[in-house]
């Protein structure tokens, strides 16, 4: 069973940017809100502010590094394909270079690679995770230096992209605002307005809250106009149903009240309502009866039509709700107005869903069988390539392959081009793995995943298919846990201080040598004893021999710069003397 999870972000008081008043409020506002009124696990709900407590043994100062690391201790110990994740970000935001990049408390506008967290990988690991994810991004943008460029539009790609739910505070050419007197920023008021009060029952409803709201407020409170921007995928659908359980007894409950209000209408109409025979001795009777009668069936008309109308407000009120929030939301007995969820709803798409075609991330990638084929193999090849130029479609995007597959599929046992299309499937089978291999290779994990899974089932390359996904999947954990590693590393590098790229170096190290991300730890510790080496040598221009000594001690005894260190220390201790 799918579980629920957050992590909730908020930061006031930055090293580089002016301080936030109300980022942090904004973090505790929606975590109180999942854990008080939306039934999640206190546990399975991630606080990380200046002042939030500990998580386990892991401090929660929304540095780049703890931040990081807990997301990566909830990815690789406690999160479940398909379990539902809320994320959620108060603070600054910056757009470098053409990258968006979530800035933690250390965040330095002149160091943005470095100490920023950038988005692209944020979003990777949550579809390699294959989590039901929505992110949440209130950010702000620090004016009055390069940083004032525009950051949302990448993330709004990414979300089309790589299909996950976000909703973001305002328009990429906008700013986000926040009011010490309302507590919040607009944004995450309006939020939590439309969750507290019944607005939210699906993304489409909570759009067209938080597109009235948020500017509202703006005005309410004279700064700037923010509209949000909400990218909608399939896993959210946006229009709740009822069940078809629901709908029966919805409609037997209304035919009932119907019969009754008919049967207390019949029992009080007058017996002279039915006609009589005689034209004439019953006559100024009827005409006298007419209006009450007319007046009387009015009546009971209006009765069944209201009678109706609460029946069928009774029953979509418990679906209030139902899909933005996950199922175990549960209403508290309070005088806030929250509506009850009604469990596991069937869903039906809405129109209104971005849907986007699979992206190809990839060079043109051909597929290549593992042996070498024979003639009739390379024929039968041919002719399969041949079948998809014909309709159009590419061999290189496997959704194009799998929907070649479903066409083939449909051709019946008795027509005469059946045993080539059975063929032609096993082909185009072979060459999505091919394409999911390919991808794997250049550790595109999520897209490797995506087109693995679409080989059909009765397939022969099935079952490889699945044992490649898990791999894949192990992969990917892999990866992102080792990337995240360097990530860190990273962050702990100060410009002209040798002893910090020794640091990183270290931490780097821990980077396993049979996993994926080993190359680009061992690049990376190359990398940082060069520039360990550099300082020395920068050091010894100067005269400073012992300093330089000192520093070209640091660079590591396994790098390619280890050798050029010893000889240089070398010859400047012969210059100390």
């Amino acid at each position: 069973m799918a579980k629920n999870w957050a992590i909730a972000i908020g930061i006031n008081q930055y090293q580089f940017f002016q301080p936030l008043d109300c980022a942090q409020a904004d973090a505790e506002a929606v975590k109180d809100f999942l854990v008080t009124n939306g039934g999640f696990l206190p546990q399975h709900c991630l606080l990380i502010t200046e002042t939030s407590p500990p998580f386990g043994d892991r401090s929660t100062y929304p540095t780049k590094e703890n931040i990081l690391l807990l997301f990566e201790d909830f990815a690789a110990t406690s999160w479940q394909p398909q379990d539902r994740l809320w994320f959620f970000f108060s603070g600054y935001g910056v757009n470098y270079k053409g990258q968006d990049y979530l800035m933690p408390a250390e965040g330095d506008p002149n160091r943005v690679e470095q100490t920023g967290i950038e988005v692209r990988s944020l979003m990777q690991s949550l579809q390699v995770a294959n989590l039901d994810a929505l992110l949440l991004l209130d950010i702000n943008r620090a004016f009055g230096t390069y940083t004032d460029a525009h950051i949302g539009k990448q993330t709004i790609e990414l979300a089309k992209e790589l299909q996950i739910s976000t909703i973001l505070s305002c328009q990429p050419e906008q700013f986000s605002h926040e009011s010490r007197e309302l507590g919040h920023g607009f944004f995450t008021a309006a939020l939590l307005e439309a969750l507290r009060y019944g607005n939210g029952s699906n993304l489409t409803h909570l759009e067209k809250y938080l597109s009235f709201r948020t500017p509202e407020l703006c005005q309410h409170y004279w700064r700037p106009t923010q509209n949000p921007v909400i990218v909608f995928v399939p896993k959210r659908q946006t229009q709740v149903a009822a069940s078809p359980q629901l709908e029966d007894k919805r409609e037997a409950t209304v035919k009932e009240v119907a019969r009754e209000v008919a049967e207390v209408a019949g029992k009080n109409t007058p017996s002279s309502f039915s006609s009589d025979p005689s034209p004439h001795p019953h006559k100024k009777s009827s005409n006298n009866q007419f209006l009450p009668l007319v007046l009387l069936w009015s009546i009971a008309t209006m009765l069944v039509l209201c009678l109706i109308v609460v029946v069928l407000l009774r029953d979509r009120a418990g679906l209030r709700l139902a899909h933005i929030l996950p199922p175990s939301f549960t209403s508290v007995a309070n005088n806030r107005k929250i509506v009850n969820v009604s469990p596991q709803p069937s869903l039906t798409p809405s129109p209104t869903i971005l849907t986007q075609p699979e992206t190809q991330l990839i060079p043109e990638v051909t597929s290549s069988p593992q042996v070498t084929p024979t003639p009739d193999e390379s024929k039968q090849s041919n002719q399969a390539v041949l079948e998809l130029q014909k309709m159009s479609l590419s061999q290189t995007q496997a959704s194009d392959l799998r929907q070649a597959i479903n066409t083939a599929g449909k051709i019946p046992h008795d027509d005469p081009k059946y045993e080539q299309a059975q063929e032609n499937i096993k082909i185009w089978s072979r060459m999505i793995l091919d394409l999911a291999q390919a991808r794997a290779k250049q550790k595109l994990y999520a897209n490797a995943i995506s087109a693995a899974q679409l080989v059909p089932k009765d397939q022969a390359v099935y079952s490889k298919a699945q044992t490649s996904i898990k791999q894949w999947r192990l992969e990917a954990k892999q990866y992102v846990t080792n990337t995240t590693l360097i990530d860190a590393a990273v962050g702990l590098i100060r410009d002209g201080q040798a002893s910090t790229y020794n640091r990183a170096i270290e931490v780097a190290k821990k980077v396993p040598r049979d996993e994926p991300g080993f190359d680009v730890a061992q690049k990376s510790i190359n990398s940082w004893s060069e520039n360990i080496l550099r300082l020395a040598k920068q050091r010894a221009n100067r005269k400073e021999f012992k300093a330089a000594i000192e520093t070209a001690a640091l660079v590591p005894e396994e790098t390619a710069t280890y050798k050029q260190a010893q000889n240089a220390i070398a010859q400047w201790q012969k210059n100390g003397k």
